[in-house]
Order: structure tokens, then C-alpha cells, then sequence
């Protein structure tokens, strides 16, 4: 008998993708990302989403063919954009680092799960780079940006690149010499202290 069109078999290798909310695939992806923060990458399965969020194992499977391709996804949909214009450049770089801090210990726990495995999955590297990395350096470039087009510092000033690296670094490194994340105050009080001074602002 012949099939009618809608009857038709998949393809050999096809795969069907659930249809899934987007209110439940965030709520996959923010069980993910806090199983992530809670403990660590090696311990998060597919299996340990599914019961948490109470799906089936192959819901996950089907629409996340493995778990680097679900941590990806995950991380992707925690990527946000910043728009901080004071109108000064100390107040902006305040104000980023105000910012930073009041998401520190969040941010941090992910970097430190994603450390080993990151490396070893271009993928979930580059899912890592575009939620938590690019955002961030983007929003300083722009603080930069206005702040040489307003001539608060000069456009070849030497530290104006070395930013992002302070930011970032004492963003990662706090926890490791203090056992504290780096919090909004002491990212302000940071930026005060080394930032401003190295380019000649107060």
C-alpha cells in the first residue's frame, strides 16, 4: 500500500527535536548552569538534569545530543549585554566594576567548573568565551571608546589595553589568594586604586 505524504518514514539518521517551551528550556539550562556552579563539570549528567527538572533522559537527548553540546547551549543563554554610560570615564569603569562584582561569585563558579573541560571542547570554549569573556571585554572597549572621543585620556595612552586583563584578573585571582570573590566594593575600591591612577584620572 502506498504511504501517504504524511506517513512517510524519517530518514535513516534523522534526529527529532522536542518541541520544548522557552520557559521550560530555561529551566533546563539554569538546572544546568547550577549544577555546574555547585559541582563542577565532571559531576554533571544528563541524567541528574533530567531528574531535576523532571523530563525524560531522551527529551535531553533529543534536543542536546551530549552533554558539551547542553553546557554550551546552557552558557549561551546566559550571555547579556551591558550599556553603561555615565558620561565620565571613571564613573563608567566604576560602574562596570560595580557591575562585575555584584555577579562575581556567579560567573566565577563557572569559570572554575568549565576550567579542564573548556580546553578540551572547541565548542563549549567558545560557548564559555561568548557568554562570560566577550560581553565584558565589548562593554569595556566601549567605555574606552567614548572616553577618547570625549578626550578624558589620549587615544594611545599605554594602559588603556591592559583593562580588560585587570578587570578579568582580579576578578579570577581574589578567590584564589583571599578565598573571597572580588564583590562590588572591592571592585570599586580596586578600579580607584590601580585602574584611575594608571590613566591619570581621579
Amino acid at each position: 500500500m502506498t504511504s501517504q505524504a504524511g506517513d512517510r518514514p524519517e530518514p535513516v539518521g534523522a534526529t527529532r527535536r522536542s518541541k520544548i517551551t522557552p520557559e521550560r528550556e530555561q529551566e533546563f539550562f539554569e538546572a544546568v548552569l547550577e549544577q555546574l556552579r555547585e559541582c563542577g563539570y565532571d559531576s554533571v549528567t544528563m541524567e541528574g538534569i533530567a531528574a531535576s527538572t523532571r523530563c525524560s533522559k531522551s527529551t535531553l537527548y533529543r534536543q542536546w545530543k551530549t552533554k558539551p553540546q547542553f553546557v554550551a547551549a546552557a552558557l549561551r543563554s546566559h550571555r547579556r549585554t551591558r550599556c553603561i554610560d555615565t558620561g565620565s570615564l571613571a564613573d563608567d569603569l566604576r560602574e562596570a566594576a560595580r557591575a562585575a562584582g555584584e555577579l562575581s561569585g556567579r560567573d566565577t563558579k563557572l569559570l572554575q567548573a568549565l576550567a579542564h573541560a573548556a580546553p578540551q571542547d572547541a565548542e563549549l570554549q567558545r560557548a564559555l568565551r561568548e557568554a562570560l569573556v566577550e560581553p565584558e571585554i565589548a562593554a569595556l572597549k566601549e567605555i574606552i571608546r567614548r572616553g577618547v572621543e570625549r578626550g578624558e585620556v589620549p587615544a594611545d595612552h599605554p594602559a588603556l589595553e591592559y583593562i580588560p586583563a585587570q578587570m578579568f584578573g582580579v576578578l579570577r585571582i581574589r578567590p584564589v589568594l583571599e578565598g573571597e570573590y572580588a564583590d562590588p566594593d572591592y571592585l570599586v575600591r580596586f578600579v580607584e586604586a590601580a585602574v584611575l591612577p594608571a590613566l591619570g584620572l581621579r
